[in-house]
């Protein structure tokens, strides 16, 4: 079928798209090509999707609503995938009316165009951001998330508000998937791994925010990937019953739904840091920081919710996912 891939030039949206080619149906990608970081990676990635038949790519910038419905129109999509979002905890303290523009006014367009074009199913970004002060553990879906300590994961949070109401008053199906941090080849250039390992390489030292203290539940981009392709084929229906909250929680009867997609395995900062120094072949030099505001200290994502819709299973443990990463990081940099 055709399907709408937003942000098909970065992390996700790239492995998602090649996943989805690679299943036989037809992607139309959408990415503005910002230059929040290294926008090469980002043409690179879309290049690599452009050596298939089946994947067109088109740069626009999601806040353009007339571009964007006329796409719905020429292609008549079936479903949505929507990665496309200013990322990034620190940075929405430096330039929040990004976030504004970007997750809220870009996915109130996404919304419309879908309600307007009969789509089928809308599955979007959502982030383990939005648990922000909560500090049981592990973080389920009927957890409050009325205290993120980030403006990106209160945009987040505003996502699946938004989504509900359009579920509630449309009908329209739509999924929120609480990514936990993502990580795996081809990823950010704004997140950990390759930060830290640019200085490990290069003999720079890293800033280890908390002392090292933080936890996270990292999880590989292949466990993301398939979890997200699956969830894309799980229609939510109007009486509630794939929704990962609850019942009690909730009288809503909308084909709406959220759920996690973590590792459940939370690990320390400085294992984190010891697998990479075992692939890349040097020590880490290490600058023990303070906590820094915007920070989560730990993310641990509870799936049974997703193990009971599409028997969600994480298949990479942190050292086979770093051991893949650090290849990959070593042969696009050539060292």
């Amino acid at each position: 079928m055709k399907i709408l891939v937003t942000g098909s030039a970065g992390f996700i949206g790239y492995h998602a798209c090649k996943s989805l080619i690679d299943n036989g149906h037809e992607i139309i990608g959408v990415d503005n090509l910002n230059d929040y970081y290294d926008v090469s990676l980002k043409k690179h990635r879309v290049s690599l999707l452009k050596n298939y038949e089946n994947f067109d790519f088109y740069k626009i910038e999601i806040q353009d609503y007339k571009s964007l419905e006329s796409l719905f129109k020429k292609y008549k999509f079936k479903r949505v995938l929507h990665l496309a979002a200013q990322a990034g905890v620190r940075y929405s303290i430096e330039n929040p009316s990004i976030y504004i523009h970007s997750n809220i006014h870009g996915f109130l367009n996404i919304l419309e165009a879908c309600r307007h074009n009969n789509i089928e199913h809308l599955v979007y970004a959502s982030s383990s951001s939005v648990y922000g002060l909560n500090q049981v553990h592990p973080y389920n879906e009927n957890h409050s998330v009325n205290h993120p300590v980030s403006l990106y994961g209160a945009t987040k949070k505003s996502n699946e508000l938004m989504a509900h109401s359009y579920s509630e008053l449309y009908n329209l199906p739509t999924t929120g998937l609480r990514y936990f941090t993502v990580y795996g080849p081809l990823g950010r250039p704004d997140m950990s791994p390759m930060i830290f390992a640019d200085s490990i390489i290069n003999e720079k030292p890293i800033k280890v925010y908390n002392n090292g203290k933080h936890k996270r539940d990292f999880t590989y981009i292949d466990d993301v990937v398939d979890g997200t392709i699956k969830i894309l084929d799980k229609i939510p229906k109007s009486d509630n019953k794939w929704s990962g909250l609850k019942p009690s929680l909730s009288s809503s009867s909308a084909p709406w739904r959220i759920f996690n997609i973590g590792n459940n395995q939370p690990v320390e900062l400085l294992k984190y840091i010891e697998y990479l120094e075992k692939y890349l072949g040097k020590k880490a030099i290490k600058e023990m920081v303070p906590f820094q505001a915007g920070d989560m200290k730990s993310t641990f994502a509870d799936v049974d919710a997703l193990k009971n819709i599409i028997n969600y299973q994480p298949k990479t443990n942190l050292d086979e996912g770093i051991k893949n990463f650090c290849n990959w990081y070593k042969d696009y940099f050539n060292y």
